[in-house]
């Protein structure tokens, strides 16, 4: 336990803003792995409505300063890869 308010208030801050990350992180998380079902599913009209849900969250996780803009950027990325590759595969 701390010996000094200010650091009892730092703590119920760290707290808060721990559980608010893991919220958002989670959230990244879930729909990232949507689009990765999506993907395995062979579902390319499903795969690039998730994409942009999945995009839209990291958005919104960069933007709250949960992740940083390079992070957001680079898992982006990689999923429009592979949806992109999705689609290129059904059109041989």
């Amino acid at each position: 336990m701390p010996n000094k308010r200010s650091a009892e208030k730092r703590m119920r801050q760290s707290e808060k803003n721990r559980l608010y990350n893991k919220y958002w992180t989670s959230r990244c998380k879930t729909s990232v792995k949507k689009v990765l079902e999506a993907i395995e599913s062979g579902d390319s009209d499903l795969s690039s409505k998730r994409l942009d849900e999945a995009q839209a969250t990291i958005d919104k996780a960069v933007c709250k300063g949960v992740m940083h803009k390079n992070t957001g950027a680079r898992r982006k990325s990689k999923l429009s890869a592979k949806v992109k590759s999705l689609g290129a595969g059904h059109t041989l």
